[in-house]
C-alpha cells in the first residue's frame, strides 16, 4: 500500500508504451471513439443537416418570390398610392408636411462633412425641414469641426440644429431618443435617418415622403445602400456580395409579401406617429433599429421598401471595424430575439402568419441559424468527420445543398460571380466571429451590449496615399494577430493533412482552402491597413 506499482493505476495495454504519449493518446481516443465520439457526431451531423435544409428551404422560398415579383410584381408605386407633391396656391408651403433629418454621429472627422453637407442638400421647403446633427463625439476638436460645420450651413440660410450630450447613454439609440425630446421637434410629421456615412441624393424626401403622407397605414420608408468603396480590396467586394443579397432579395420579398423587415437603422423615413406609439427607440439591444422596426410591425404598421432609390455609403475597409460591426449585427438580433419572442407570440393585432414570418424565417433561420450551422458544420463537424470515417455526411449535405445556398446568394451581385470561391472562404472565416456573437446573443454574456462605432475611412487613405511617407509603417504583431482563426486554421489543416494521408471523401481540398483562408485573416492580412 505505501508504494503503488504502475500496473495498479493504468490498465494492461497502457504498459510499456506509458512514456510514448503518442501511442497513449491513440489509445485513448480508440476507447472513447465508439462509445463517445461516433454517436456525439452523428448526433451533431443529425442537427446540422436539419438546420441547412431549414436555410436552404428558406433560400429556395424567397428565391422563387422574387422571381415572381421580379416578373409580375408590382411596383411600390402600384401597390400603394403614390403622388408627387404638388405646391398649393392657398397654403403654400405649409402643404408640405414638416420633416426632421437626424444625423447621428460619433467622432467622425472623416465624413462629417460628406453626410451633413448631403442632408442640407436635400431638395424640400426650406421652412419645412429642420436638420438635426446629433453629436456624441468624446475628441473636443472633432466636435468644434463639426459645430462650425453646422454654422457654415445656417449661415447660408439653412434650418440645422447642432446638439449634444454630457453622456453617452444608450449610444446611437440613446442620441435618437434624446434628439426627439426637443421642442421644435413637435411641429415634425416624419424623421428621416441618415449615419455619418451616408450621403441621399437632393430627391429623396420627394421619393419617399408621398407614400406616408397618402398611405396612413405605413410607417416606414426604407432605401437601399450604395457602396462607394466597394472596389477599395477584396473584402469590400465580399461585403457587397453579402449585403447586396440583403437588399436584393431579403428586403424585397419582405417588403412585398408581408409588409414587414428589418429597419437598416439609416437611409429611411419614418412617421413619428407610428415611432412613438411602437414606444420610441429603446436601448436594450445593439440593434436599436431592427427593435424598433419588431415593435412598430406589432402594432399593425406597414413597412415599404424601395430598391430602385439608393443611398450612398461607405463599406468598413478595415479589418477590425468589420468585426466589431459585424459582432453588433449577430449579437443583437439574437439578444433581441430572447427579449421579444413571447411578446411576438402573445401579440393580438397582427396575423398568426405574420407571427411565423417574424419568429421563424427573420429570427430563427436568418439571424440564429445561417450564422451557426456555417461555421459549425463547415469549419467543425465536416472537418471533424474526417477524423471519424465511422460518421459519414450525405453528398447532399455536404456539396449539394451548400452548393445551391451558395449560388442563389450570389446572384445578388453578378460582377463579382468570379470572386464565390473567395467569397464562400471569407463568410465561413467571418462565421466564426457571427456565432461567437449569437450565443453572446442568446446567453446574454459578457460583450452583449457592446457598441463600438464602425470606423469611416473617407478620403484619409487617398489623402495619405498622396502624401509621400518617409518610411513603411510598423505594425505592432498583437494587432496582427487573431488567435481564433489561427486555432480555426490550424485545426482545418489538421484535418486537411490527415484526410490526404487516410480519408476517402478528398474534404482535403476544401480543407486547406479554407485553413489558408483562416490563417490569412488570422495573420491580419485582409483589408486596407490604416497606419497610425
Amino acid at each position: 500500500m505505501d508504494q503503488l506499482s504502475a500496473t495498479t493505476l493504468l490498465p494492461d495495454r497502457f504498459q510499456g508504451t506509458r512514456d510514448d504519449v503518442s501511442e497513449q493518446l491513440g489509445v485513448v481516443w480508440s476507447q472513447m471513439k465508439a462509445p463517445v465520439i461516433v454517436p456525439l457526431l452523428s448526433i451533431a451531423v443529425a442537427i446540422c443537416l436539419a438546420m441547412s435544409l431549414m436555410l436552404f428551404i428558406e433560400r429556395v422560398y424567397m428565391g422563387i418570390v422574387i422571381v415572381l415579383i421580379k416578373l409580375f410584381g408590382r411596383k411600390p408605386e402600384k401597390r400603394y398610392k403614390w403622388e408627387p407633391m404638388k405646391d398649393d396656391v392657398e397654403l403654400g408651403n405649409s402643404a408640405y408636411p414638416m420633416v426632421l433629418v437626424q444625423i447621428p454621429m460619433y467622432n467622425e472627422r472623416e465624413v462629417y462633412q460628406l453626410s451633413i453637407g448631403a442632408a442640407c442638400g436635400l431638395s424640400w421647403p426650406s421652412d419645412r425641414i429642420i436638420i438635426q446633427v446629433l453629436d456624441d463625439s468624446t475628441d473636443p476638436t472633432i466636435k468644434d469641426l463639426v459645430e462650425l460645420e453646422c454654422q457654415r450651413w445656417a449661415s447660408k440660410g439653412i434650418n440645422i440644429k447642432y446638439e449634444i450630450r454630457d453622456n453617452r447613454n444608450g449610444y446611437k439609440a440613446g442620441a435618437l431618443k434624446e434628439g426627439m425630446k426637443h421642442s421644435y421637434v413637435k411641429q415634425c410629421d416624419y424623421v428621416a435617418i441618415f449615419d455619418a456615412d451616408f450621403q441621399p441624393e437632393p430627391d429623396f424626401l420627394w421619393r419617399t415622403v408621398p407614400f406616408l403622407v397618402h398611405n396612413p397605414e405605413i410607417a416606414l420608408v426604407q432605401s437601399r445602400w450604395k457602396f462607394v468603396n466597394a472596389d477599395e480590396c477584396l473584402m469590400t467586394r465580399m461585403q457587397e456580395m453579402s449585403l447586396d443579397y440583403h437588399f436584393t432579395v431579403e428586403q424585397e420579398v419582405g417588403s412585398s409579401t408581408y409588409a414587414f423587415f428589418g429597419f437598416n437603422g439609416t437611409a429611411g423615413v419614418w412617421r413619428i406617429a407610428a415611432l412613438n406609439e411602437a414606444g420610441g427607440w429603446k436601448d436594450r439591444t445593439t440593434v436599436e433599429d431592427m427593435d424598433l422596426a419588431v415593435r412598430a410591425s406589432l402594432k399593425g404598421w406597414k413597412f415599404v421598401y424601395l430598391g430602385d432609390l439608393k443611398v450612398k455609403n461607405e463599406l468598413p475597409s478595415t479589418l477590425k471595424a468589420y468585426r466589431y460591426q459585424q459582432h453588433r449585427w449577430s449579437c443583437g438580433p439574437a439578444n433581441l430575439f430572447r427579449k421579444m419572442v413571447m411578446e411576438i407570440v402573445r401579440n393580438k393585432k397582427v396575423s398568426m402568419w405574420k407571427k411565423v414570418h417574424v419568429i421563424y424565417s427573420f429570427f430563427i433561420v436568418r439571424k440564429l441559424v445561417a450564422h451557426i450551422v456555417t461555421f459549425v458544420f463547415y469549419c467543425v463537424v465536416l472537418p471533424a468527420t474526417v477524423l471519424v470515417p465511422e460518421v459519414e455526411v450525405p453528398k447532399w449535405g455536404a456539396v449539394y445543398i451548400p452548393s445551391i445556398i451558395t449560388i442563389l446568394n450570389a446572384v445578388g451581385t453578378p460582377r463579382s460571380l468570379h470572386l464565390m470561391v473567395f467569397w464562400i472562404l471569407f463568410e465561413n472565416v467571418m462565421s466564426l466571429h457571427r456565432t461567437k456573437a449569437t450565443f453572446i446573443g442568446l446567453l446574454e454574456a459578457d460583450r452583449v451590449n457592446e457598441w463600438i462605432v464602425t470606423e469611416k475611412l473617407g478620403d484619409a487613405l487617398k489623402v495619405k496615399a498622396s502624401a509621400k511617407a518617409p518610411k513603411k509603417p510598423r505594425f505592432k504583431i498583437g494587432e496582427r494577430l487573431h488567435l481564433l482563426e489561427l486555432g480555426a486554421g490550424a485545426f482545418l489543416f489538421f484535418c486537411g493533412c490527415y484526410d490526404v494521408s487516410f480519408g476517402r471523401n478528398h474534404y482535403f481540398i476544401y480543407l486547406y482552402l479554407q485553413a489558408i483562408a483562416f490563417f490569412i485573416v488570422g495573420f491580419g492580412y485582409i483589408g486596407t491597413f490604416v497606419p497610425n
